[in-house]
């Protein structure tokens, strides 16, 4: 699923690309808005908020759209074939005399009054990237329901705006935290939540989704990813299990879970969680490792 910086570079591209200009043809192939024309309209600007795309017209409306688990938009040169999928997959069309863009499998196209954003982003927490970035309010809103598992919690995006799951799930591995851990048990939920920030942040700012600091294709993260494979710090095998949906989310994304129990010690999932990972569940890391021993199965 995109997360928050996916979202941000897209609003920063588009903006670049389309604010100012009119537009000479909009196509929106949703329902609702089947015989809505924008044409002669500006876009004023083109802003992210969490996993929200808000852009903006002169006439005193929002496009707002979300791109849950498929979503994307792209921009195109006058002229240049789309290629951004099937055309039954397009669902908005905002064209400009420089550039086109494409909107492919958007879950939510809505248009609004731009007074009325507040209604579709307004429950959210504070955007890790954006200029509402509070921790002190981050960490208050998770401390609200120390009950909660935190790799859960961290997804809320009523706590924070914008978090996904690889860099939540990065994030609590560097931290040495279980993701299974009531919030109240942290020890440094505010070192935590700065962690998956600060992360976030410089994969927006450099464009790339790496926690390892390695770009080589396999090596970019620490557990994301690696169900079942040896953990690169201590080789015990990586877990998956699945982690209930969070409260008050919008979107579809299966929340599986990865972790290495000896690198983030501490509450484990329960029996239910692993079901459907089979190998790479409760007893992977007693089965992985007399394979090793047999077959002498290194980390890669």
């Amino acid at each position: 699923m995109p997360e928050g910086d996916t979202v941000w570079r897209a609003a920063r591209r588009m903006d670049a690309a389309l604010a100012g200009a009119p537009l000479l043809r909009t196509e929106f192939r949703v329902p609702r808005l089947a015989t809505t024309d924008l044409s002669g309209q500006r876009i004023t600007s083109v802003a992210a908020r969490g996993k929200h795309l808000l852009t903006r017209f002169d006439g005193g409306l929002t496009l707002h759209t979300h791109f849950r688990m498929e979503g994307s938009w792209h921009l195109y040169q006058p002229g240049a074939r789309w290629s951004g999928g099937p055309d039954w997959q397009i669902r908005a069309v905002l064209m400009t005399a420089e550039r086109s863009a494409v909107g492919y499998r958007l879950a939510v196209v809505e248009l609004l009054s731009s007074a009325r954003e507040p209604d579709v982003v307004g429950h959210l927490g504070p955007d890790v990237l954006g200029p509402d970035w509070d921790l002190e309010d981050a960490v208050g809103r998770l401390r609200a329901r120390p009950a909660l598992l935190v790799g859960a919690a961290l997804l809320d995006q009523r706590n924070l705006a914008g978090l996904g799951n690889i860099w939540r799930t990065e994030a609590c591995f560097l931290a040495g935290v279980s993701p299974w851990t009531p919030v109240g048990d942290v020890l440094d939920l505010p070192g935590l939540v700065r962690r998956a920030q600060a992360m976030i942040e410089a994969g927006a700012h450099g464009g790339h989704q790496v926690t390892t600091g390695s770009t080589r294709p396999g090596e970019e993260h620490w557990v994301y990813g690696r169900a079942g494979r040896p953990c690169r710090r201590c080789a015990s095998r990586i877990l998956v299990a699945d982690q209930g949906r969070a409260p008050g989310q919008i979107d579809d994304e299966s929340r599986r879970t990865t972790w290495c129990p000896r690198c983030q010690a501490g509450p484990k999932a329960s029996r239910e969680a692993f079901a459907g990972h089979g190998r790479t569940g409760a007893g992977a890391s007693v089965r992985s490792a007399r394979r090793r021993q047999r077959f002498g199965d290194t980390a890669p």
